[in-house]
């Protein structure tokens, strides 16, 4: 495939195939991934033979691929061009040969060598559009240069003097391959990190046989329960766990974080990452596809296939471009035909201006040369790359930051938004509170200890971070029957107590207790709340019956990251289910507006704020963790979701951010604004080129040969202009950072 064009086809090719849902195509990998909907399972022969009788050729992924220097490759195509293109060159432009008649046929052997074999991927490309009742880039080319080849040869086998071009029709199959060869490197570099990733994970490990001695087997031979032997500086293979050992883990290749993990037994181990420091031993988890190498791997490749919705633009100005240049290309062959003097005249007022054009003046060899010279330099192939280049350079550029973009609609509607509302616990805060007073008020009969293991019981049952502090593994666990978690309020449960059953609560103070609050209970709360602490209350039958004061410190790069928002014109929002005190305090803590703060809210209320920031005309990005945010993170125009964040939350994400930094989210926003930046300019310079060069080329003031190598420049332009993403990114880290030095400094003071 050369061009948008060319995956248009694939993809309309393969859609029609039944129990085909979605195709994904990706010119620069010449890739096309297909989801089959559920229950369907069409052969991958019936998929090839679709994209056969499109034209084009195709095998499974995985299949032998041919020969980097083949005949039809670029590689080839350039090759061939400028062995018969130099010497024409130097003939015509040092000797002044242009219009000696052996030159002539010299002249004619190496063009027919160059259309024969260079040009004939552009003549098979325009014939596979025809039979298609389509026309695209490769039917532009192969206009423009067989009418530079037809007109030359009549010229030559009728006895003509006068100058040819076999070289201008050579040049534009030569230019044109080397525009597209320049342009398929270009692509390949922001494809280097990716190719990185599959790299990292080796391909042996050292497993533990059941009689203690150890093997070098093949990762693939490597099953979810064996053992794996990991020694000082080995690269893990697989997913798994630490069976023995401690040890210090670089896992800077998936979050971006440099400093290394300390790693103990149970505690987690990722294929790709780096064992530092000492012999663990470690059961592997997860193989294959299912490994998180392979997980953001695939995620990776998935967005760069994905399409934004800016690309419909271009896409629907390339459906149509090439007819409407056919119809200006053969409007300009007979202006310059039919009325010479006309355009030669507009011609020499517009050469007076810019520049004089070098071609033929006058008669039908002028308009074959200057329709051919239309056709060229208005190839759509610029406009076709424009978006898909941007979304691969920008998500690759992500994933090596340690951010995981979902699609090409994700990174798109990340440059949109000017509003970020986080959630806090385990997201503005570390997720890890402590337990730091209590206030017991029990009723009568029931002793203090009994309360404390009723709330431990209950608690045992969550996996929130504010049940955890509560869990006592010394305490006698209290029978409570039913109930169970109410999503962002707490849990419930009946508690069965000398033949009587009691309802209990054990959450928020708002949702647990129904009763009016004593005066000093109240007091002990306001205390605590204007402390930045959140209180758990434990309730039976409505009456508050204890009182538990966590606090959960702020990540030390919370109040840095908040600022930098600020200061870069993001309003920055904090919803908690927490207390309205404590929530205060802790915005103010960050740094965050107290209008913009909005506590005591449920799962609901949250995604309610987010539509009602949205009704507002906010465009919202909603960071949060839990599974009672996904409800937002779905609402949000934009949902951001760490990777430590529960399931349910990562699949309503739309960024999902490798480790549990929210100093990333200013890098994130940043390379997503320019990515939809670089789409635009990219669009705006495709445009821009052809709505100057086609008119140019009209009257006179392009030959087709520098249309061709400004075609190619502008294929390059895009390119080149969507690498620059990579180097997008690590400024605004780095303002984080310092920022969060700073705050350390004063804190330590």
């Amino acid at each position: 495939m050369t061009c948008g064009n060319c995956a248009r086809k694939v993809t309309d090719a393969l859609r029609k195939v039944e129990g085909v849902a979605t195709v994904q195509v990706d010119v620069p990998g010449n890739t096309a991934t297909i989801t089959l909907s559920t229950g369907t399972s069409p052969s991958p022969q019936t998929l090839i033979n679709a994209v056969v009788e499109a034209g084009f050729g195709a095998k499974p992924v995985g299949a032998n691929r041919a020969a980097r220097f083949a005949i039809g490759s670029w590689e080839f195509n350039v090759t061939v061009g400028l062995v018969a293109l130099v010497p024409m060159m130097a003939a015509e432009w040092v000797f002044g040969l242009g219009t000696n008649p052996t030159y002539h046929w010299v002249a004619f052997v190496l063009a027919l060598l160059v259309q024969g074999t260079a040009g004939w991927q552009f003549y098979k490309g325009a014939w596979r559009g025809l039979k298609q009742g389509k026309s695209d880039m490769d039917t532009l080319v192969s206009l423009g240069s067989s009418a530079a080849f037809a007109f030359s040869v009549w010229g030559l086998f009728s006895g003509q003097t006068m100058h040819l071009y076999f070289m201008d029709a050579a040049a534009i199959v030569t230019l044109v391959s080397l525009g597209h060869l320049m342009e398929s490197r270009a692509s390949a570099n922001a494809e280097k990190s990716l190719h990185a990733l599959l790299k990292l994970a080796p391909q042996t490990a050292r497993r533990k046989k059941l009689n203690g001695t150890e093997e070098e087997v093949p990762v693939s031979a490597l099953h979810p329960g064996d053992l794996v032997v990991l020694r000082p500086g080995d690269r893990i293979a697989v997913d798994g766990t630490v069976a023995g050992g401690d040890s210090s883990v670089d896992e800077s290749m998936l979050t971006g974080e440099s400093l290394p993990v300390e790693k103990s037994i149970g505690q987690p181990l990722y294929g790709g990452t780096l064992n530092q420091s000492a012999r663990l031993l470690m059961r592997v988890t997860a193989v294959g596809e299912k490994s998180a190498l392979a997980r953001i791997i695939q995620l990776v490749r998935e967005a760069q296939q994905s399409r934004a919705s800016i690309q419909r633009l271009g896409d629907q100005v390339s459906n149509v471009f090439v007819p409407i240049v056919v119809v200006i290309a053969v409007a300009t062959a007979l202006w310059w035909g039919l009325a010479p003097a006309s355009a030669q005249a507009v011609n020499t007022v517009l050469g007076g201006w810019l520049w004089h054009s070098m071609g033929p003046t006058s008669g039908w060899a002028a308009a074959i040369y200057h329709a051919a010279a239309v056709l060229i330099i208005a190839c759509p192939c610029a406009m076709g790359l424009a978006t898909p280049i941007a979304i691969m350079a920008g998500t690759n550029a992500a994933a090596r930051r340690g951010i995981l973009v979902r699609d090409g609609a994700a990174l798109e509607k990340s440059g949109l938004i000017n509003t970020v509302l986080f959630d806090k616990t385990g997201t503005l805060t570390l997720g890890k509170p402590s337990l730091l007073a209590t206030e017991f008020m029990p009723p009568k009969g029931v002793e203090v200890e009994t309360l404390r293991a009723i709330a431990s019981t209950m608690a045992s049952r969550s996996t929130h971070p504010l049940s955890q502090p509560l869990i006592d593994p010394k305490l006698k666990e209290i029978e409570i029957s039913g109930g169970g978690e109410v999503r962002g309020s707490g849990l419930t449960g009946d508690w069965h107590n000398l033949g009587a059953t009691h309802a209990v609560r054990l959450g928020s103070i708002r949702w647990a207790v129904a009763v009016p609050l004593s005066e000093p209970a109240q007091a002990f709360i306001d205390y605590w709340t204007a402390r930045a602490a959140s209180v758990v209350a434990l309730s039976v039958d409505g009456r508050a019956a204890g009182l538990f004061i966590l606090r959960d410190d702020a990540k030390p790069g919370a109040a840095a990251t908040v600022a930098l928002l600020i200061k870069e014109g993001y309003d920055v929002h904090m919803v908690t289910g927490d207390q309205e005190q404590t929530a205060r305090a802790v915005g103010a803590q960050l740094g965050i507006p107290q209008n913009f703060v909005r506590a005591g809210t449920r799962p609901d209320e949250k995604s309610a704020l987010v539509r009602e920031l949205q009704e507002s005309g906010q465009r919202v990005a909603f960071v949060g963790d839990g599974i009672n945010d996904a409800p937002a993170l779905e609402q949000a125009d934009l949902g951001i979701a760490i990777l430590k964040a529960s399931d349910v939350a990562r699949e309503s994400a739309d960024l999902i951010l490798l480790n549990s930094d929210i100093e990333t989210i200013p890098v994130a926003l940043n390379l997503a604004r320019a990515s939809l930046r670089t789409i635009k300019q990219n669009l705006f310079w495709a445009f821009f080129y052809n709505a100057v060069g086609v008119p140019l080329a009209a009257c006179g003031l392009m030959s087709p040969m520098l249309g061709a190598a400004a075609m190619g420049l502008s294929d390059l332009l895009v390119v080149g202009n969507s690498l620059l993403l990579f180097r997008m990114g690590t400024v605004k880290k780095a303002q984080v950072l310092a920022s969060n030095a700073e705050t350390c400094t004063l804190k330590q003071t």
